[in-house]
């Protein structure tokens, strides 16, 4: 069987760490004895018919190149190619009104309010709503965390012009700002065909919110709460079938794993924190490869 893995071009602009992982697990699945080789998503020189698989795994400038990204998607279903993540599954999870959609399910989410593409905002609801004076603000398609910005109570109006601009091509949300980002940090949960792999736990730096590495953050491993990660297994269970990896990313709130974002296209995975999950992920690929 002929694997691709789906990258992109500016593979090292998230920094040393990102990088390595694909090649990191390249290596690792070609000394198994697979044959695979990374693609980028949009290089139109790819043949994509002589491949049996494709996994995904860094399409990292999808959300800057949203349409062309969908037109690919369809592409490869027309194709007819086989991807690990399901594309029904990237398609879905590729646009954060999924956030919604979770929350409807009756699993808890951070307070999550969509602002709509065009809509006049009123910022000042939203204080109220999550009783907070610092909120935080994020376009529904998105990664790394582009456009996203924090707005406290006293400078809504410095922001607001920029914010309706913003909102003349795209959708955002607005969330609260969630203390326990900066007090405890962000948990991310890994899972590997639905079967938990490792977790870590990622801290901002001090002043900031955002928790990736490329920002700043530190990345700890950790063994999962126990309180959690029944939690977090119910995610992967009721919206993960048949995927190849899975993140739950998430904070603690009183014992509840409130969810930020669960990772279905592009997430890194963290291998290099936990020695058994480059096996983790092969024997998940194997098992699906079976199917």
């Amino acid at each position: 069987m002929k694997l691709a893995l789906v990258t992109y071009s500016e593979i090292h602009s998230y920094g040393s760490v990102s990088s390595a992982e694909d090649g990191v697990l390249t290596s690792y699945l070609t000394s198994k004895g697979l044959d695979i080789t990374p693609e980028v998503w949009d290089d139109p020189n790819v043949n994509w018919q002589q491949y049996d698989l494709a996994l995904f795994k860094s399409p990292w400038d999808y959300f800057d190149k949203f349409d062309q990204f969908q037109a690919w998607l369809e592409k490869m279903e027309n194709v007819g190619l086989r991807t690990l993540n399901p594309i029904s599954t990237v398609k879905w999870n590729a646009d954060k009104h999924y956030l919604l959609e979770i929350q409807e399910s009756g699993l808890p989410i951070v307070p999550t309010a969509l602002l709509k593409r065009g809509q006049v905002v009123d910022l000042e609801q939203f204080y109220t709503k999550f009783n907070t004076d610092k909120i935080i603000i994020k376009p529904t398609v998105s990664g790394g965390a582009k456009n996203t910005f924090i707005v406290k109570h006293a400078q809504q109006q410095e922001v607001l012009t920029k914010l309706q601009e913003l909102l003349v091509s795209e959708d955002y949300l607005a969330q609260p700002f969630m203390p326990q980002i900066q007090e405890e940090g962000e948990w991310s949960f890994l899972f590997f065909n639905g079967n938990y792999s490792h977790t870590v736990l990622k801290s901002a730096k001090a002043g900031d919110f955002r928790v990736q590495h490329f920002f700043g953050g530190t990345i700890h491993p950790q063994e999962a709460p126990v309180h959690l990660l029944p939690q977090a297994q119910k995610l992967i269970d009721l919206f993960a079938q048949g995927c190849l990896y899975a993140r739950v990313d998430g904070i603690d709130v009183d014992g509840e794993l409130q969810l930020m974002e669960l990772e279905l296209i592009e997430p890194f995975l963290f291998l290099h924190t936990h020695e058994p999950a480059l096996e983790n992920y092969y024997q998940a690929l194997v098992t699906l490869m079976q199917k």
